[in-house]
């Protein structure tokens, strides 16, 4: 043939074969996927888990390097390293495995992920705080304890939304007001979350999980009572300090605003709503399932999201006109976790099935970093591993990866292996607090706190402050708790 007839086709023909060449680099470099609805690990090479890392790594770091960039198009970078995963695991097994394990996993663990988020972020957004408050050290006390028992209650995200602008107005006008945001994070928008599957993402998927409501409660109340009084008694004294140096600060730099009230209390009685809700799903098993899409959903779960929708949209119709514009929200931070999510409960997928195989599969230096020589887990190594990588990583992933590695079994986990589960949990809530990017409320406190003009630690300024207070918190408690 002549001229332009030798060469290949553009368009489709060339996306199909750069597809086919992907899909082959990652069968001769990590093995193929089995085309049966539940992956096996053990057949999976590490190649499987680039897209799980790759978007890990960029929502660390691309909020640091390209702000911009990441903020107008988070969606679509997440969205690229999803089809990271499932176009070469589509090539390889079909399309009909990779169908069913994108909707199995949106269906039945991500959805109900984010609409508990979702519920819990629009209510707490329809609660003002309104009135005369003077920051100083016991009001600041004060108010950081009550968020730090509220984030058991109504999440870390929706006690920090709720509580940190009355902070911030209470402490405008102090010369040193920047201690108070970060203790905030450590308390409020962290540690306080440890008790309860509602506190933080991370227990919350556990509970998806298997493990009971209570249980946390139950197991990590003395890890948290210690972590918690420590750091209060320590903001309470360095508070005092600097509010005694600060002699120019009086009550009347705030403005008056009368007596203290809380605006939009209907929203109190919505997020008992969503307590009792998420209460029986985990206590009611009527053995009815629901097929959607080929996934098998559980009646309760399933009522369980509808009332939690119409907790959300019950808010948005009873909540005062105007009041959610006064507190300041916006939609912004739930939109960009429910896009992020989304991709990392798809390219999870894989890491799963490889970690589930455990010493079978190409996680097995991991699981062994976890163990001791006779193979019994080490408990404090699974405390530190987990906190450390949720300190830089989302912490909710984390906790999924080291959940399974401890072997994914809930009821073992809870019952036998309750000191791993401890251990892991405590890594993933505490440990959250570590940087700005280990727990989804921390970035928004910053950015809060930066619009009222307090001139808060850069990212690595933060590590100061928090590997300086935390890390000595930290080997104590492990000395306490985690020498198992």
């Amino acid at each position: 043939m002549a001229g332009g007839d030798d060469r290949e086709p553009a368009g489709p023909g060339r996306g199909r074969a750069a597809i086919a060449a992907i899909a082959a680099a990652m069968v001769l470099l990590g093995g193929s996927p089995a085309a049966a609805a539940t992956l096996d690990g053990a057949t999976l090479g590490g190649i499987w888990a680039v897209p799980f890392a790759g978007l890990l790594v960029t929502i660390a770091l691309a909020p640091l390097i390209a702000p911009h960039l990441w903020h107008r198009a988070a969606g679509p970078i997440a969205a690229g390293w999803a089809a990271a995963f499932v176009v070469p695991f589509a090539v390889l097994a079909g399309p009909g495995a990779a169908f069913h394990e994108v909707v199995h996993v949106l269906l039945a663990e991500y959805l109900p992920f984010v609409v508990v988020l979702g519920a819990l972020f629009t209510i707490s957004g329809g609660l003002l705080v309104e009135g005369d408050l003077h920051g100083d050290p016991r009001l600041n006390t004060a108010l950081l304890a009550l968020g730090t028992v509220l984030a058991s209650v109504i999440g870390t995200t929706g006690a920090s939304m709720v509580l940190i602008r009355p902070l911030l107005r209470a402490n405008a006008g102090r010369r040193h007001p920047v201690h108070v945001v970060v203790f905030f994070i450590f308390l409020v928008s962290n540690i306080g979350g440890a008790l309860t599957p509602l506190g933080d993402p991370p227990l919350f998927l556990g509970y998806l999980l298997g493990v009971d409501f209570f249980w946390t409660a139950r197991h990590l109340f003395a890890e948290t009572a210690v972590a918690a009084g420590a750091l209060l008694a320590l903001f309470f004294v360095v508070d005092t300090v600097l509010y005694r140096r600060d002699a120019d600060y009086r009550p009347a730099a705030v403005p008056p605003e009368g007596p203290v009230a809380l605006r939009g209390r209907v929203n109190l009685g919505l997020l008992v709503v969503v307590i009792a809700a998420v209460l029986m799903s985990g206590s009611w098993k009527p053995g009815i399932v629901v097929p959607i899409a080929g996934t098998d959903i559980e009646l309760q779960n399933l009522l369980r999201d509808l009332v939690l929708v119409a907790a959300a949209a019950a808010s948005l119709a009873l909540t005062p006109a105007g009041l959610r514009a006064r507190n300041g929200f916006t939609w912004a931070p739930i939109r960009e976790v429910a896009e992020l999510f989304a991709a990392i409960f798809v390219t999870i997928v894989p890491v799963i099935a490889m970690l589930k195989a455990a010493e079978h599969g190409a996680f097995a230096p991991l699981v062994a970093l976890v163990a001791r020589p006779g193979g019994s887990p080490d408990v404090a190594m699974y405390f530190w591993a987990t906190g450390l990588l949720s300190s830089f990583l989302d912490n909710a992933p984390t906790y999924l990866v080291f959940f399974n590695l401890a072997g994914g079994d809930a009821a073992r986990l809870m019952g036998e292996g309750a000191a791993v589960l401890v251990a892991i949990s405590c890594g993933a809530v505490f440990m959250g607090a570590n940087s700005y990017i280990g727990n989804a409320p921390n970035f928004m406190v910053k950015a809060i706190a930066e619009d009222a003009g307090v001139p808060m630690p850069s990212f690595f300024g933060y590590l100061v402050w928090s590997f300086g207070i935390l890390t000595p918190l930290f080997v104590v408690i492990t000395v306490l708790f985690l020498r198992v």
